[in-house]
């Protein structure tokens, strides 16, 4: 049994040494030092036979894998493998005296982690729970590749990983890494296409929209409307992807408070949606949901209600119950019936919205902890402290947790409670 020691410590320098001599003694299975490589840009525990793949096909993997556990380089199971952090370390750091660990070899094999990671995700949706497994399955040994890899050395591939994890850590509530890799993705695709490829566009978008979802409105807005800019002149003012700017600087200056001028581009913005990509397509569903938000943040709920209840009746229909964009409206429509002093219905649909959320979200995401705020606000006005108070801490304590104190839904929970408390 190895034990822990800094990199480049004596234990690291025997390791290599022993390594060294294994694979000199399996020189008669090449693609074990490939497969090795490989393995080790990942996180040690559990890494699935399918990430081992890479370059390498049957039945030479399983050659490999076999001879790598008889050598004690790896421990396998039935569906995984498990690599020694020692082993790792060695098996990453370059050596152009150890034909074993050249420079360029390594570098091939963080390369092949790189691609076997992002294509594990291909064709996979962010948003939707059915692929969560995946991006569950990517995730640790995404993170270990990342975190052992620098800027400078990040491909196309490399981007796009940062990318999709990006938008799923965003999802899942873990604002802070998405907007690292956001950021990190942005400078990439940029460094390696120029300011005006669509790849450098999208990524712009998506740090953009991590830093709304953050709170932090001052570097969102000004970035969306670059971009936006930058979109309408590269790509043209129909483009799906121009639209999907112009709705989310819309909901930027939505959430800075300025109506006057989120509604007219909200409107818009779904014409031209409702045009260009059809009245059932997940982003011309977006509009209207924030059309309508904005039409009940202004207080005008004749228009609000009706749209709102369209929109969730959509939603349903297009992405099922689950989604989370269907979540958003089912929150956002139960929001509209409590202004409008429906508590009968407000009520049941907030508590239900809490329920799908906590199973599908989890308790400690974001829009969970929106719920069960708005849910107390509900209790609240339905004249029931006894529930409205307990909730409004609860939700509090946990928001304090997982957002921080000086985070913009802390602060409104917080005073939502004071004032609770007052009454």
């Amino acid at each position: 049994m190895f034990t822990a020691t800094a990199e480049g410590g004596d234990a690291q320098r025997t390791m290599a040494r022993v390594w060294h001599v294994t694979l000199d003694r399996l020189a008669d299975t090449p693609v074990a030092g490939r497969v090795l490589r490989q393995l080790a840009w990942y996180a040690p525990d559990g890494i699935p036979r399918a990430l081992s793949a890479g370059v390498v096909g049957e039945p030479d993997l399983s050659e490999a894998l076999g001879r790598l556990a008889a050598y004690n380089m790896i421990t396998l199971t039935s569906d995984s493998v498990t690599v020694h952090r020692l082993v790792q370390a060695v098996t990453r750091t370059p050596d152009p005296t150890d034909p074993h660990r050249r420079p360029e070899d390594i570098t091939t094999a963080r390369d092949t982690a790189t691609n076997t990671l992002t294509t594990a995700l291909a064709e996979r949706d962010p948003l939707n729970p059915g692929d969560w497994p995946a991006y569950r399955t990517v995730v640790p040994h995404a993170r270990t590749l990342l975190d052992h890899t620098t800027p400078d050395t990040d491909t196309t591939a490399t981007c796009l990983l940062l990318t999709e994890l990006g938008r799923y850590l965003e999802g899942q509530g873990d604002l802070a890494t998405a907007i690292a890799y956001h950021a990190r993705a942005a400078a990439g695709t940029e460094r390696l296409n120029g300011p005006d490829h669509r790849d450098t566009l999208t990524s712009r978008n998506n740090l953009a929209a991590a830093y709304h979802a953050v709170g932090d409105l001052g570097r969102a807005i000004p970035l969306h409307e670059a971009t936006l800019t930058d979109r309408e002149r590269v790509l043209g003012p129909d483009h799906p992807h121009t639209l999907i700017s112009r709705n989310n600087l819309a909901y930027a200056y939505h959430a800075a408070g300025d109506l006057g001028r989120a509604i007219p581009l909200y409107e818009a913005t779904l014409a031209d949606c409702e045009r260009v990509l059809g009245i059932d397509h997940p982003d011309t569903l977006g509009s209207r949901n924030n059309l309508a938000g904005a039409y009940d943040s202004a207080g005008d709920l004749r228009r609000a209600i009706p749209l709102l209840e369209v929109t969730l009746a959509d939603y349903e229909r297009v992405l099922g119950l689950d989604h989370p964009n269907t979540l958003n409206a089912r929150n956002n429509l139960a929001g509209a019936y409590r202004a409008v002093g429906d508590l009968g219905r407000a009520i049941p649909l907030l508590e239900a919205a809490v329920a799908d959320r906590e199973r599908v979200l989890g308790l400690d995401h974001p829009d969970t902890l929106g719920s069960r705020n708005n849910l107390a606000a509900t209790y609240e006005s339905a004249g029931d402290p006894g529930r409205a108070i307990p909730l409004f801490e609860a939700v509090l304590a946990d928001c304090e947790r997982v957002l921080g104190r000086d985070h913009p839904r802390t602060r409104v929970i917080r005073s939502n409670l004071d004032n609770t408390k007052k009454r």
